[in-house]
């Protein structure tokens, strides 16, 4: 695949985990991957994405770019991608890469494919997977000018130590200030030791059924003893009753997730919650209503009270690990 290009989103001085995907993808696939990382202070970082195949990065760098501001990172990207001229640039569709890529995509004048879940090499062309109609079927989409601007949902892929050449260059970009209308003064993030749910191996979710904001202790100390790559997650139904913040929500007017193992307890299976979870790679339900939709979508259902079933697991998970 000549000429890719990825966009590496940085956030609280670290690169996101799902740019690391995309970049050792893009390797597999052969060809130059070169990488584009744009930010204040962030020169330290280039050799990680190295680690993971780029052979070139970009290195976009100033006070400007302290906040990721839509309209100055699109046009410093876009002047990187104007010098590359790849034939493809790839982003990991985080909420800012589903913001960035469409209008990287605008700036360029070429179409975007958002929020994949697959990619192929086909020819010289790179063919898209994404899913529709609320994760109920999937389709192969694939760009018809180039660069084709894709986006691709976190976990999608394992992030490969595929070492590339790693040579950095430092790029000074000339912004158009008429065009930034708004500026982002600082950055408010929950505090959190949990990794976020989009990025993820492991979520246990909790949803009605868990009958209050209290019981979801006993999900945050299952989610624990699976390590540091496990969170806890929550229905729009717990969220709406303030058991949970918003943050926490998996389903289409929350986060869409696509973990190794969905942990489902208490959730009833709602079109809109399996449209956010549906790509997991195995998903275990736990319900005591035999005919929640959420086990026709589930790998393992377990059919009892989750007020039995996660103390036993846990108990059982403390077992093993001694």
């Amino acid at each position: 695949m000549p000429g890719t290009l990825i966009y590496a989103e940085v956030q609280k001085g670290e690169i996101k985990k799902g740019s690391f995907e995309v970049t050792s993808k893009a390797k597999e696939f052969g060809g130059d991957v070169a990488v584009c990382i744009i930010g204040n202070g962030v020169d330290a970082l280039a050799p990680l994405l190295a680690k993971y195949g780029a052979d070139k990065i970009y290195v976009v760098d100033g006070p400007e770019f302290e906040n990721y501001v839509p309209e100055a990172f699109v046009q410093a990207f876009a002047q990187v991608a104007n010098q590359v001229k790849p034939s493809v640039i790839l982003a990991s569709a985080t909420a800012q890469g589903k913001d960035f890529t469409p209008a990287v995509a605008a700036r360029l004048g070429v179409g975007a494919i958002s929020d994949c879940v697959d990619l192929a090499k086909e020819g010289d062309k790179v063919v898209a997977k994404r899913p529709i109609y609320a994760g109920k079927a999937y389709v192969k989409v694939e760009a018809l000018n180039d660069p084709q601007v894709i986006s691709v949902r976190p976990n999608s892929f394992t992030a490969k130590e595929i070492a590339g050449a790693g040579a950095v260059e430092k790029v000074a970009v000339s912004l158009d200030a008429s065009k930034i209308k708004a500026v982002v003064k600082s950055l408010e993030l929950a505090e959190s030791d949990e990794p976020d749910q989009t990025e993820a191996e492991i979520i246990v979710s909790g949803g009605r059924g868990m009958k209050g904001p209290e019981n979801f202790k006993m999900l945050e100390e299952l989610a624990k003893l699976f390590g540091p790559t496990a969170t806890t997650g929550a229905s729009r139904a717990a969220v709406d009753a303030g058991w949970r913040e918003h943050s926490y929500q998996v389903g289409q007017t929350g986060k869409t997730v696509s973990p190794n193992l969905y942990i489902a307890a208490g959730i009833s299976g709602a079109i809109q919650h399996m449209a956010g979870m549906g790509t997991a790679k195995v998903i275990v339900a736990i319900n005591k209503d035999a005919e929640a939709p959420i086990f026709t979508k589930a790998d393992y259902g377990i059919v009892d009270d989750l007020f039995n079933v996660i103390p036993a697991l846990t108990a059982e998970i403390k077992k093993i690990k001694g």
